[in-house]
């Protein structure tokens, strides 16, 4: 088989040189054989070509590759590697399927579109996020994220390195490559370095980019950034590094070309006040931006684009004054292009005017000496060995030496704009890796090659050695990875061309040295280089020019005009100059100018004494090194850089000269091919083994190449082993490695011809057996019809004939009659017809004599006058030359004369009698000259000597100034003084009369507000009736007309959309703040870690309800509670804003009458409890009375105690008060206004105060109670038949406050002694001593708090400090709203006003409900405490009986609950305050899934709910509180802790979703009980209201479920990809092309073992576990069904997203699989009945994706069937599908252009989105509908496993 093929056969098709296109395709006609001179070929428009072939001169033409590879992705993927298909592979890509973007190698190739693409957008750079490099389509974000996933995996740093010329989109692409890092890398805390790296990029382009013919946003300089990245791959600073600015634009621009943008940009926004002092105007009118005759750009807005600049400049740092500054000296160089410099008439020297308005402004804005700026300007220094000489510049040198500051001064400040920037982007933390994006100039050559070219060309020089060096390196360890023997590949080394440019006595050596000579010129530099380097084969002198050279670079020829090499590579400034610029007033342009590393002058060289030989000045530091010198360092540094690096290429090509949108000229794009070095990789490539293939995918593409025995292994490298050696007879075309096959160029080409014909002869032998069988059929079927129509029809033509020969009979009679007459009548007729002709012939020949003889008579009249003439003519011709003649000789004779005097006229003599006085005269001015000469230097020595005596005089007065300066200021001081005084005591009047002014203008506005209120009410219930009434009529109508319904449908379905936008908007919300939640939880622990915080810990007992950790309301709160939150919401607001809002002082005020009611009521309680004491102390008792009168004793003691405490406390808080109203009235006496506030303040917060005290010593007395008790346990063990009439401790165990505390620790300590001991003794040592000790621990505690309390003083002093500023403020709104309201009509004030009025009501009627709520929360809690202290009276007399009863101590508490157990089980369950936090633990945090799965689903929801109900049925608000709050709070706990836990998070969000339920279904709301049985009605809540914890809760699920969502997400994303588009679902359909790149070893995860394939079951399995787990842990089916939508949208438009994105998918059988694939997950979705939960409407763009690959794509009934098929996708996808589109056989079509245009313009009048890509973050809104529970809770069984013994069942 291989011996048949020969490649130049019939039908091949070839590549020919055209000179228009560069290519040309062919097709041979006749088969060629070797030694033939002709080749027959016939070109696309079928003219047919002899080629001419020879072996040397013409060599056969390239082959074409086959249609099913063109368009490839991949250059490298093409079997034939050569630059025509190179070229044709490009064009298809750009200009049919619009791709700018294709892969060669590792190269990315960029054609500018010159159009704005929508593939930039953040989806797409989230679908290239975490892809391999050729898993999706080219893209410069597949490079960018190919460099980044490199970083993190082999942690090594990185370089993009983008190139082109101009105009080919390098700036474009190096931007979108740093927003892709900026998206993906984004800083990790708020530094937003990644805002800051973009936008330092419209400054560089403000002052580093300009147009040019080529291109209009054209960067003049090269950068390479470096993004540094932190240990956890996050932006954390950059850098910029830049090169070769184009200095020489600022002062000269082409034709149609600009300068630098940032002065266009300040010439358009001159106009704004804050740069009138610049002085510009249009750009139009300065030299340097009107060079180019064209100062705009189209469609560009350069006001717009300086306001972008300004605040790029802003977010980086630069301050408003450094701005200024900026652009100050931007304006400066304008002003100086325009500075007028006039030439003396001797030609030697110039001036400036001295009206120069431009050098005024220019002088002006840099802060310099406008005399000695103009004097330098045209004069310049020249150092000698012995002196120094001024000399006069001519206007030619004068212009240049201006032109060449202005440079410099740009230059200066391009340096300090990118260091500023690089100082903004600087991080102080520890960079662990970067990556480089490196956009520089590519290969340049035009007509005129100068300095800037050839640095330019060196620089790319060394690019491409290291960019050889690197392909060459990854295609050896892609051969040894493989194991295949490495033969050298010979490449392009362009290392002598390096040579020859920085080697010793390289091109820049010489020039450098020829800078360093006096007198060097560019000719004598030329001649050293043709001297020097003439030999060399890189090196060329042109023949036809001294002055230029000629370099052979890696990409052409460039012919280099030495003219101006040595002064662009001097660089020369004058140094005067400079020297002006440093003492610039300006600190800016000084700092600009002066040099780091400047020696200070030594004291000696101030001396006046001239030396007696000068020596010269050395020149500034920086002007010894050249620009060529600091280039080339520059470039090494980049080098070494790159080097450490791993490289990572795009090259940018330019389609056109002319800036169109795609269009494409193939001779430029060649040019730039050559140039870029992508056929030097094509090249490379060739040379060894380009086509790569696995073993699975070769024999899943040539399988069909195989006989059957072949396929019988298992082992399918073998059997690819075998097919090859049949195929390939050559064993040097191909390679076998560890996974991949390796073929030579073109082997694919011909396997592929192989696996067409057998194709081909399988088609033709299928097609032949079905033509034979429909040929017999029809054949058949025409035989008995033939049969039977000539039956009938033999019939009819005999009975046809019979009836013609009777006719033909009767016919011919018929002709003979008329035949005869008709001749004779025609014989006849041509008769006479030629007895007339004859008659006209003989006249006319008869008057044609005639005629003849006429002419020939009057011909010979003509020829006699004509002779005549001619005679005459000829004799005047010669009478003219006689004359002629004779002028001539006359004019030659007069010559002659006029030479011979003209040489008498110089002789000797005759010159010495004309300059006989010239010789006088000369002498004479001689003299004159030497003695103005003379005069002069006597005028310059007078000149310095009065110059010192002035500065002597100068200094003097200086001093004396001073003196007068400082007597003056003694002297004033006292007087400014006394204005100050004066101004403050008009100011303080000022504040007092504004202060009447808003009291009065308050209480008015606040009757007017009253009378408002109560109209409003007036006008309420009137609209309430009118409602009422719209009500009724509503109901009427809609009972007359029935046939309303569709109507009230679209309103319930637009109704139903708001509620879902809102319920989304809501959502999001909520997320947002679940995610700063984290973040603030994140924070404080970091704070917790890092700070601590001295003083007093609260003990357990009460930390849950003072410390919690809920961030939502309290069901009932504490008055204690809302006094802490007022305090702490006028330290949030400061006491300014708290003083002036009026609902918050309201508030305040009532809280503190409310504190002293309550101090009044607890007053009362407490004397009441001491008459009963005194009460019970009068009846007859036992020997108790002695320990009663005790009692006493003590308790007036303890009260006496606290007495003198409080009076202690409130005289410290009185001098607090003292010394902060002095301390306000000396700071500002407007503080006044917040006197009354302050005291209302510090009352509240000693009621503060006090209580806390009475806390603390509670908590103390406690402690000493459970002392006492152990004590008394103790004696009572020892003398219990001894002492027989003690009385119980349950006896006062009741007494409420602090009576009941004092009696217990009294008590305990009592029964600890023996009780032979004396009372008196015991009230003396033990009593008072216990009493002592609990005092002085309160009175430490007090002493702390008042510490605290003088430190938030403090705090408030400082902050009503502002508080005028505030007032002023309020005013200043104030006069602008009335100012506001006079401006308006008079029918908009009213309405301006009614708004006002509704506002300022709206919010006192808020203030009004909070009033109510807060009463209402008072008297629930009071009728609350009255229940309380009931039940404890109750118990108390209960307790009293019992003990009486018993002489043992029993826990009458502990009885009372054993008692309850034995009735009926109520569905609730007790537990202990100190449980809570081991019930939080043991049923939440510790609880694991699959420990209850056996139980009830949600069993833990049930019991938490069970307990919710015994804390309400004992109305304890604050144990109902406390368990709320600590079970959201653990829940959350939990859920942190396994984030990423499915199960987890299912089951938590399946036991909040029911816990809500419970909530619902037993609040006793009517709405929710309608489902309840009776007995569920009976367990409903009776005391407490908890739709505040319902909310909370809900929010708590919607957390809850975001979180499932994104967790199933974060499994199932990894696989939807290789499962819906990747695995053969279908077995054998999928076809297999070379894929190129993808795949490729550099862009996998060796150390992972690859990529992870999944097929369509794994998918299908996953979601099938996630739905079993969420119904096994009892979530609701609603719910369920929610999140299995959610997750089909991300399949589907994880899906589609790839579709789009990937070429090598869209085809006939990807289509085929994805629509299978589809099927069966809805077939899955009816399977689990999850068919109704609008899952399978989400996966509709898939299906129809799949339906447009698989449907005809040719005519236009097949365009009408996709635009009314792909309803669901919008026009883009639909478009992209289609280009996309790729065969996979060679049968199959490609899709045309116009079938594609046509899709367009039939889809045009669509309302499509702008967007390709689908959202794949977009989440559905989530509802948790209201599903009540059937269980009881009576019948719930609580197993032993679950450890909660602690709780009792009640």
């Amino acid at each position: 088989m291989a011996a048949q093929y020969y490649p130049y056969s019939k039908f091949t098709r070839v590549w020919i040189p055209d000179p228009e296109d560069v290519w040309k395709a062919a097709e041979i006609t006749r088969d060629y054989t070797e030694g033939q001179s002709l080749l027959h070929l016939k070109l696309e428009d079928e003219t047919p070509l002899e080629y001419p072939v020879g072996p040397k001169s013409n060599p056969l033409p390239f082959l074409r590759n086959p249609d099913i590879l063109v368009g490839e992705n991949d250059l490298t993927a093409l079997s034939y590697l050569h630059e025509p298909a190179v070229l044709h592979n490009l064009r298809v890509r750009f200009l049919e399927s619009n791709h700018i973007y294709t892969y060669c190698g590792i190269v990315l190739v960029a054609i500018n579109p010159y159009e704005q693409l929508q593939i930039y957008g953040e989806e797409v750079i989230n679908a290239y996020s975490g892809q391999n490099m050729g898993d999706m389509d080219p893209h410069i974000f597949a490079v960018a994220e190919e460099a980044y996933k490199q970083m993190s995996r082999d942690e090594r740093n990185q370089s993009i390195i983008v190139s082109g010329e101009s105009g080919a989109g390098k700036t474009v692409s190096a931007k979108y490559a740093m927003r892709f890092f900026a998206t993906v890398g984004g800083s990790a805390n708020d530094t937003n370095v990644e805002e800051k790296v973009l936008a330092s990029s419209p400054i560089m382009e403000a002052i580093g980019n300009a147009k040019t013919t080529r291109n209009d946003n054209s960067s003049r300089f090269g950068k390479y950034i470096q993004i540094g990245f932190s240990r956890h791959y996050h932006i954390i600073g950059a850098n910029m590094r830049t090169y070769l600015l184009e200095k020489s634009r600022v002062v000269f621009q082409a034709e149609d070309e600009r300068n630098y943008h940032i002065f266009y940009q300040l010439c358009a926004s001159a106009s704004l006040p804050e740069y009138k002092d610049l002085s510009l105007t249009s750009a139009e009118d300065f030299t340097y931006t009107s060079l180019g005759e064209n100062i705009f750009i189209e469609g560009v807005n350069d006001a717009e684009d300086f306001k972008k600049t300004k605040e790029a400049f802003t977010l980086l740092g630069v301050k408003d004054g450094s701005q200024s500054n900026i652009f100050r000296i931007m304006a400066s160089i304008l002003h100086l292009g325009n500075v007028q410099i006039c030439s003396e008439r001797d030609g030697e020297s110039c001036h400036i005017l001295r009206d120069d308005a431009h050098l005024k402004h220019f002088s002006r804005l840099l802060g310099v000496e406008l005399q000695q700026m103009e004097h330098w300007l045209c004069h310049r220094k020249l150092a000698t060995s012995s002196e120094t000489y001024v000399k006069k510049m001519s206007s030619k040198q004068a212009i240049n030496a201006r032109d060449a500051l202005a440079k410099h001064i740009y230059a200066r400040m391009f340096d300090w704009i990118v260091e500023h920037i690089n100082m903004s982007l600087y991080t102080s933390s520890k960079q662990h890796s970067f990556i480089g994006v490196l956009d520089i100039y590519g290969f340049e050559t035009f007509e005129i090659n100068s300095f800037e070219q050839f640095c330019i060309n060196y620089a790319n020089e060394k690019l491409q050695q290291q960019f050889n060096s690197h392909v060459f390196k990854l295609e050896q360890e892609e051969y040894m990875k493989e194991q295949i023997p490495w033969t050298l590949i010979d490449f392009y080394d362009n290392q002598p061309c390096i040579d020859l440019i920085e080697a010793r006595l390289g091109v820049l050596d010489l020039l450098d040295e020829e800078c360093k000579v006096p007198k060097g010129t560019d000719v004598n530099w030329a001649q050293k280089l043709y001297k020097q380097h003439s030999s060399k084969a890189q090196f060329q002198k042109p023949r036809m020019s001294n002055t230029s050279f000629i370099i052979i670079h890696f990409a052409d020829k460039v012919e280099y005009q030495c003219e101006g090499f040595l002064e662009k590579n001097r660089d020369t400034v004058y140094e005067e100059q400079i020297n002006i610029l440093k003492a610039s007033q300006l600190q800016l342009v000084a700092d600009l100018f002066n040099e780091k590393d400047d020696a200070p002058a030594s004291k000696s060289s101030r001396v006046n004494v001239r030396p007696a030989k000068s020596i010269p000045r050395a020149p500034n530091k920086e002007h010894r090194k050249t620009v060529g010198h600091q280039f080339r360092s520059s470039l090494h540094l980049l080098m070494e850089t790159l080097n450490a690096t791993t490289p990572h290429y795009v090259r940018c090509i330019k389609p056109n000269d002319f800036k169109e949108s795609f269009s494409f000229d193939s001779s430029r794009a060649v040019q730039q091919l050559r140039a870029c070095g992508v056929l030097e990789t094509i090249r490379i490539s060739a040379a060894g083994y380009p086509s790569r293939w696995t073993y699975p995918d070769f024999f899943s593409r040539y399988r069909v190449l195989m006989k059957k025995s072949d396929m019988t292994s298992s082992d399918k490298k073998l059997v690819c082993k075998n097919l090859l050696g049949t195929l390939i007879k050559e064993p040097d075309m191909f390679q076998f490695g560890k996974t991949k096959i390796f073929f030579r160029a073109g082997q694919v080409a011909y396997l592929e011809k192989l696996r067409a014909d057998k194709f081909r002869a399988a088609c033709i032998k299928i097609q032949k057996t079905v033509r034979g069988w429909l040929q017999r059929v029809r054949y058949r079927k025409i035989r008995k019809t033939a049969i039977t129509l000539q039956r009938y029809g033999r019939g009819y033509l005999a009975r046809r004939y019979a009836e013609y020969l009777r006719l033909t009979r009767a016919a011919l009679v018929c002709q003979k009659q008329y035949r005869m007459v008709r001749d004779r009548r025609a014989y006849l007729r041509v008769r006479q017809a030629v007895v007339t002709i004859q008659a006209y012939a003989k006249g006319m020949f008869t008057r044609r004599i005639y005629w003849e003889f006429l002419l020939h008579h009057k011909a010979m009249i003509i020829q006699k006058n004509v002779r005549g003439w001619m005679q005459r003519k000829k004799f005047k011709r010669a009478r003219n030359a006689a004359i002629t003649i004779q002028c001539a000789f006359r004019r030659t004779r007069a010559k002659q004369q006029l030479k011979q005097r003209k040489i008498e006229a110089r002789s000797a003599e005759h010159l010495k009698k004309l300059n006989s006085g010239m010789e006088n005269k000369i002498v004479q001015l001689q003299r004159k000259m030497d003695d103005q000469s003379k005069e002069l230097k006597i005028q310059n020595e007078q000149l310095q000597t009065v110059n010192i005596g002035l500065g002597s005089e100068v200094n003097k007065l200086q001093k004396e100034l001073k003196q007068l300066q400082g007597q003056r200021n003694e002297g004033g001081q006292l007087t400014t003084l006394q204005e100050e005084l004066e101004r403050l005591r008009a100011e303080l009047q000022e504040a007092h009369a504004l202060r009447k002014r808003l009291e009065e203008e308050h209480s008015s506005e606040k009757k007017s507000l009253k009378q408002r209120v109560e109209e409003l009410e007036t006008e309420n219930s009137l609209l309430k009736s009118e409602k009422e009434e719209m009500n009724q009529r509503i109901l009427q109508q809609t009972k007359n007309s029935p046939d309303d319904g569709s109507h009230v449908s679209q309103t319930e379905v637009s109704l139903q959309k708001e509620l879902d936008a809102e319920r989304q908007r809501y959502q999001n919300l909520l997320k947002e703040f679940s995610r700063m939640e984290q973040r603030y939880d994140n924070l404080k622990e970091e704070m917790s870690l890092n700070k601590f915080q001295p003083g007093h810990m609260r003990n357990p007992s009460n930390q849950s309800s003072l410390e919690s950790d809920s961030n939502y309301p309290s069901v009932s709160m504490s008055e204690v509670g809302d006094t802490e939150d007022s305090i702490q919401l006028v330290e949030e607001m400061g006491v300014e804003k708290a003083a002036m809002d009026i609902s918050l002082f309201m508030k305040l005020q009532k809280r503190v009458r409310e504190l002293e009611q309550e101090r009044k009521r607890l007053q009362t309680s407490v004397d009441k409890m001491e008459e009963l004491a005194k009460h019970r102390s009068s009846e007859p008792r036992s020997p108790t009375s002695v320990q009663e009168t005790a009692d006493l004793a003590y308790n007036n003691l303890k009260r006496e105690e606290l007495e003198t405490e409080n009076k202690k406390l409130k005289n410290d808080l009185n001098n607090l008060r003292k010394t902060i109203s002095e301390r306000a009235a000396q700071n500002n006496s407007s503080n006044e206004l917040q006197d009354g506030y302050n005291l209302l303040l510090s009352q509240l917060k000693s009621a503060n105060e006090e209580l806390d005290a009475r806390k603390e010593e509670v908590l103390i007395l406690r402690t000493q109670i459970v002392n006492a008790a152990q004590l008394q346990e103790k004696n009572e063990q020892i003398q219990s038949n001894n002492v027989p009439e003690v009385p119980e401790v349950p006896e006062v165990t009741e007494v409420p406050e602090d009576k009941e505390e004092a009696l217990r620790a009294y008590q305990g300590l009592t029964e600890s002694k023996s009780i032979q001991q004396d009372w008196c003794y015991l009230n003396e040592d033990g009593e008072l001593g216990l009493a002592y000790q609990g005092l002085k621990q309160v009175a430490r505690l007090l002493e702390t708090q008042l510490q605290s309390q003088s430190k938030k003083h403090k705090d408030e002093l400082e902050a009503l400090h502002t508080q005028i500023e505030l007032l002023k403020d309020d005013i200043e709104k104030k006069q602008e709203i009335l100012s506001y309201t006079m401006s308006l009509s008079p029918e908009a004030k009213v309405e301006y006003s009614i708004q006002q009025e509704i506002t300022r009501l709206t919010n006192d009627n808020l203030d009004l409900k909070e009033l109510v709520e807060k009463l209402e929360k008072n008297e629930r809690k009071l009728k609350k405490q009255l229940r309380i202290y009931i039940k404890k009276v109750q118990e108390l007399e209960a307790a009293q009986a019992a003990a009486l009863s018993s002489r043992s101590r029993p826990e009458l508490s502990r009885q009372v609950t054993v008692q309850r157990k034995e009735k009926d089980f109520e569905g609730m369950l007790e537990y202990y305050k100190e449980d809570e936090a081991l019930l939080a633990k043991t049923l939440i945090t510790d609880m694991k899934p699959n420990t209850v799965s056996a139980t009830v689903p949600c069993l833990p929801a049930y019991i938490l709910f069970m307990c919710i109900r015994h804390a309400d049925y004992i109305n304890d608000d604050q144990k109902v509180e406390s368990l709320l709050t600590s079970t959201i709070n653990a829940i959350k706990k939990v859920l942190k802790k396994n984030s990423e836990d499915f199960e987890t998070t299912s089951f938590w969000l399946a036991n909040t979703s029911r816990l809500l339920h419970c909530l619902k279904q037993y609040s006793g709301d009517e709405v929710f009980m309608t489902q309840n049985s009776a007995k569920q009605n009976e367990h409903c809540l009776k005391n407490f209201d908890l739709a505040e914890y319902r909310q909370v809760l809900s929010d708590l699920s919607i957390q809850i479920y975001q979180q499932l969502i994104k967790v199933a997400e974060g499994i199932i994303q990894p696989m939807i990809v290789s499962a819906m588009l990747e695995s053969e679902s279908i077995p054998s359909l999928a076809g297999v092309k070379p894929m190129g790149y993808r795949n490729r070893s550099s862009s996998m995860d060796t150390d992972h073992g690859g990529p992870s394939s999944y097929t369509l079951e794994a998918l299908i399995r996953q979601l099938g576990q996630f739905h079993g787990i969420m119904r096994d842990h009892g979530l609701d089916p609603e719910i369920v069904g929610q999140v299995v939508r959610q997750l089909f949208h991300c399949i589907n438009a994880v899906t589609l997203n790839n579709l789009l994105l990937r070429k090598d998918v869209c085809s006939w059988s990807t289509g085929m699989q994805l629509r299978y694939n589809t099927s069966q997950l809805e077939e899955w979705l009816r399977g689990n009945n999850l068919y109704q939960s609008k899952a399978a409407a989400i996966l509709e763009p898939i299906i129809q994706a799949a339906q447009l690959l698989q449907v005809k794509k040719k005519t236009t009934q097949d365009a009408e069937a996709i635009c009314s098929l792909c309803t669901a996708l919008n026009t883009q996808q639909i478009v992209k599908v289609l280009n996309l589109y790729t065969p996979l056989n060679e049968f199959e079509e490609r899709v045309t252009v116009s079938f594609i245009r046509d899709i367009q313009s039939r889809l045009q009048n669509r309302n499509d989105p702008p967007q390709l890509l689908v959202d794949t973050k977009h989440t559905f809104p989530v509802l948790f509908p209201y599903t009540p529970s059937a269980l009881s809770l009576e019948t719930l069984h609580i197993p032993a496993s679950l450890q909660l013994d602690f709780l009792i069942r009640v």
